[in-house]
């Protein structure tokens, strides 16, 4: 059997990536940046949902000058579509990926000896001197060497000839909340290893240590770089954090009506009967359930038809949810109905979907399964600034 996906059938639900403004947040967050201040688009989990490939061009294009990712898979298929661009790769590498990094000029994140020795020796045995970035545990307890023992691991990459210690980064636990105490207190940790470095007469080209929320609400924390995540899609990382204006949610959830019933009184809906209509309703099935992602709720939330908010009726399944539809007499079969993002008037923000879901925005974003098609949209927006990965990697290879 032939499958052209190109002419097959879509399926009736689908995650909808408004590409146009995916770049316009770009633009509004590079406008807000300094310009000596370097941008790290982070695009790790399928860039949290939006497409890892589209999301990371439009960033290139638009001036950032990393790509940050999470695992060796997800660097090699940028690699693989022709992304030549420097890609960070966060958290820990295990030994056996260390030559693939080194193959394709994949930029490691280094939190201990071993990682060091194992990756100067691969680098050696290829004949290359790569850039290393070393992550500093200042306070969240995960990734990186503690502050008051750096020293020695900052020694150990500076002493390896096959090594060039070109970032040294940390993360914030708590940038995003109003008392910014914590996060100011790992800053003044981070700063003790860069003054200890700088007296030992080594620099690092780029320091960074501000996700989406230290980038809005810590400025004298950007130095030379931010990694931004969250905000690129329109989704501002709490509700404490400074605001940037105009910036608009990226992703939609959609789906269209794929069958109609109609209750009498005392008649009930779906598994185990957890819904009894008080009087006569019109219902429609949307086909999309939790097996794509939706919150596992009963009797709880509500999509878009018509510009009208419909309630969900009794429990969500694997592959269908089921809305009223009484007060919407115009709904008809196949009509397009929103669960994520906004229809004419009213909108169902991806805080609203984390509510139902007892989570987190982030979750949210980075729940919707394969099977649920990705559409990107309006592409044909042009570039404010083209910045191409050659370029990136040419103006590295000066400075250094």
């Amino acid at each position: 059997m032939d499958f052209n996906f190109t002419t097959f059938p879509p399926r009736p639900a689908w995650t909808e990536i408004d590409l146009g403004r995916l770049r316009r947040n770009l633009q509004l967050i590079r406008r807000d940046l300094p310009a000596i201040v370097k941008l790290l688009a982070v695009v790790k989990d399928e860039a949290y949902g939006h497409g890892a490939l589209d999301v990371a061009r439009i960033a290139l294009e638009e001036g950032a000058s990393f790509l940050g990712l999470s695992t060796l898979e997800e660097a090699m298929v940028l690699r693989e579509a022709g992304i030549t661009a420097p890609l960070l790769l966060l958290g820990q590498r295990q030994e056996a990926e260390l030559p693939w990094c080194v193959e394709h000029d994949l930029t490691v994140c280094v939190n201990e000896v071993g990682t060091v020795r194992a990756l100067a020796r691969a680098a050696a045995a290829r004949g290359k001197r790569v850039p290393v970035h070393v992550k500093i545990h200042t306070g969240m307890s995960r990734f990186g060497v503690r502050w008051d023992q750096a020293r020695p691991l900052l020694e150990l990459i500076c002493s390896e000839r096959s090594l060039l210690l070109e970032g040294a980064m940390t993360h914030f636990a708590q940038s995003d909340e109003a008392d910014k105490t914590f996060a100011h207190l790992q800053t003044a940790r981070f700063d003790e290893v860069m003054r200890g470095l700088a007296e030992s007469g080594a620099r690092v080209r780029y320091q960074h240590l501000c996700n989406s929320g230290g980038f809005l609400d810590l400025p004298q924390a950007h130095r030379d770089m931010v990694r931004v995540g969250i905000l690129m899609f329109g989704i501002f990382p709490s509700g404490f954090c400074r605001r940037i204006a105009g910036l608009e949610p990226v992703m939609s959830v959609k789906a269209r009506i794929a069958a109609i019933q109609r209750l009498e009184a005392s008649e009930v809906v779906g598994y185990g009967m957890g819904y009894t209509a008080p009087a006569p309703r019109r219902i429609a099935v949307l086909p999309i359930g939790y097996g794509d992602g939706f919150p596992r709720v009963r009797n709880q939330g509500c999509a878009l038809l018509h510009g009208q908010r419909a309630p969900l009726l009794g429990g969500v399944t694997m592959d269908s949810l089921i809305v009223d539809i009484t007060d919407i007499p115009q709904a008809q079969m196949w009509d397009e109905a929103v669960l994520l993002g906004r229809q004419g008037h009213e909108e169902i923000t991806v805080h609203d979907l984390a509510k139902l879901k007892h989570s987190v925005s982030y979750d949210v974003l980075t729940s919707w399964r394969l099977r649920l098609p990705r559409q990107g949209v309006n592409r044909a927006a042009k570039p404010a600034h083209t910045h191409t990965g050659s370029e990136q990697i040419e103006e590295a290879a000066i400075a250094k």
